[in-house]
């Protein structure tokens, strides 16, 4: 079962650092969703190490749920339909105005302070992003998408790790189970014969 735990921790990894730069982001729906599935994650490596059937039929329905999740994400950055970034309560819960990490400290990205602008709130400033190598809105969408292929390969790994577990469960035999040659406890005589005792005297 060792692929299993390391797919487990890959998936664990992937999560974490997904999950750090979504807090610097101040992202709520997404820091949710990470938590869950970092739950879920430990939950099926617990239920690999202890043998633990059902869990690990949760841990592969999660999964699923997960991969609906990034695709949303993925959606939500492309824009996809009716989807678009202006709409900030999706991520945020209409808590802040913070969008992706990714939009300031991207890969050669130059950041401009707009001053004195009317646009911007009295605790926020607006900016301006410039130079970047690759938009935000690519790097999150390609974080989403591995964690879509490493969920895709946690599922089937977790199908078949329960697979394992159930056929064994099913095949396993106690000692002597329903063997007509296994091990045969004595039978007790119903009649007890009594020896008399001779004593000297």
């Amino acid at each position: 079962m060792y692929p299993c735990h390391c797919l487990c921790v890959y998936l664990l990894v992937a999560a974490l650092q997904r999950q750090v730069f979504d807090f610097l982001g101040y992202q709520w729906a997404p820091i949710l969703a990470n938590f869950l599935h970092i739950m879920a994650v430990i939950l099926g490596m617990f239920g690999t190490v202890q043998f633990r059937f059902r869990y690990l039929i949760f841990y592969a329905v999660w999964l699923v749920l997960w991969v609906g999740w990034n695709s949303f994400i993925i959606c939500f950055y492309l824009e996809v339909g009716n989807l678009s970034q202006d709409r900030d309560f999706l991520m945020t819960f209409n808590t802040s105005l913070h969008r992706s990490w990714w939009m300031e400290h991207g890969p050669g990205c130059l950041v401009t302070a707009v001053l004195d602008s009317r646009m911007a709130p009295d605790d926020h400033h607006v900016i301006t992003v410039s130079g970047c190598l690759l938009d935000y809105q690519y790097i999150e969408v390609l974080s989403s998408a591995i964690q879509v292929l490493l969920a895709l390969f946690g599922f089937v790994y977790a199908c078949y790790v329960s697979k394992v577990f159930q056929d064994d469960e099913d095949s396993f035999d106690f000692i002597g189970g329903f063997d007509s040659y296994g091990y045969q406890p004595p039978q007790k005589s119903s009649h007890l014969q009594l020896q008399p005792l001779y004593t000297a005297g």
